[in-house]
């Protein structure tokens, strides 16, 4: 479908929704595309914003939403809009309330606490939210998709040599699903303010959720801090706060390097091969943060595996 005529379908859907009975002509509200990528296009309309998912989302999906719709997630993750998926030209149609996002603006107000005690929530929630034949967590392969991409895309050189050899040297978990209930793709951009009155930070972007090892839920802050973009009191912050929300997959304090350092070279190696490809694809060099998980990869190939990844990188 061109990138044109799905704008159009998801702006069209959304205007439907906000307005059901009759827009009003001109209609004030802020209408835009926020997002674009191959695996999820979202588009605003005032209040609420539809999301148009991968074309590979599948039966999976319903049980996402559902699991994003059940008390049991309630607070944790942003509740999906009444109503079934519709689908426009082989993309499933989601619509979400539009929730404030965390400012990449500010740094340093980013709230590391509170993600943490999502994380630790959502890892304690019942596996059965997810349905009889729950998904699993896709963290493990989307870091394996990364890596494939680079492999496959004409790049070539030291940079790229360095990255799929620390993606190789990190073991795959042998299996695909795991004790918890698990984000699968968390950073700073998956979460929003809830709209409801009094309402907190929630996680958004259920594509990836699903049974898993928790652990990889910490992995990308993990990859941050040991790469030097994530200051060393926000990571301690971050971990404090998980831990004291009875959140387990990082051990207890010292420890934590032991359940997550593979986790966190894997995703070390997939931020910094996704670097390499959207670089090559747009002609443009690497920026400062992209520059440091491909530096980081070559420290940490030739090193052996480890519970020192802060060291190590």
């Amino acid at each position: 479908m061109p990138c044109e005529d799905l704008h159009a379908a998801l702006a069209d859907h959304a205007a439907h929704r906000a307005h059901p009975v009759a827009p009003p002509h001109p209609c004030a509200c802020p209408v835009r595309v926020l997002a674009d990528r191959p695996d999820g296009t979202v588009v605003r309309h005032g209040h609420l914003v539809v999301k148009a998912h991968a074309p590979d989302a599948g039966p999976a999906l319903y049980a996402r939403l559902t699991a994003a719709a059940s008390p049991g997630l309630a607070g944790i993750v942003l509740r999906p809009l009444a109503g079934a998926p519709v689908e426009a030209s082989g993309r499933l149609l989601t619509c979400w309330p539009y929730g404030t996002p965390v400012d990449p603006a500010a740094p340093g107000a980013a709230p590391w606490e509170e993600t943490a005690t999502l994380l630790a929530r959502l890892h304690q929630a019942p596996p059965s939210v997810l349905g009889q034949a729950p998904p699993p967590a896709r963290g493990p392969e989307k870091a394996e998709r990364a890596l494939a991409r680079l492999r496959n895309s004409p790049l070539r050189g030291a940079a790229r040599e360095a990255v799929l050899a620390a993606g190789a040297a990190v073991p795959v978990p042998p299996a695909r699903t795991g004790p918890a209930v698990c984000h699968g793709d968390l950073h700073l951009g998956q979460l929003v303010r809830d709209p409801e009155p009094g309402g907190g930070w929630v996680l958004i972007d259920v594509d990836d959720m699903g049974l898993g090892d928790p652990s990889w839920d910490l992995a990308r802050p993990a990859a941050w801090f040991a790469c030097g973009l994530m200051a060393p009191e926000d990571w301690v912050r971050f971990l404090s706060a998980y831990r004291e929300a009875g959140g387990t997959a990082a051990g207890p304090p010292g420890e934590e390097w032991r359940q997550l350092d593979g986790p966190a070279r894997a995703l070390t190696a997939q931020i910094a091969a996704q670097a390499l490809v959207k670089a090559e694809r747009a002609a443009r060099p690497l920026d400062e943060d992209e520059s440091a998980f491909v530096d980081a990869c070559a420290r940490m190939a030739p090193l052996p595996h480890g519970p020192a990844l802060d060291a190590a990188t």
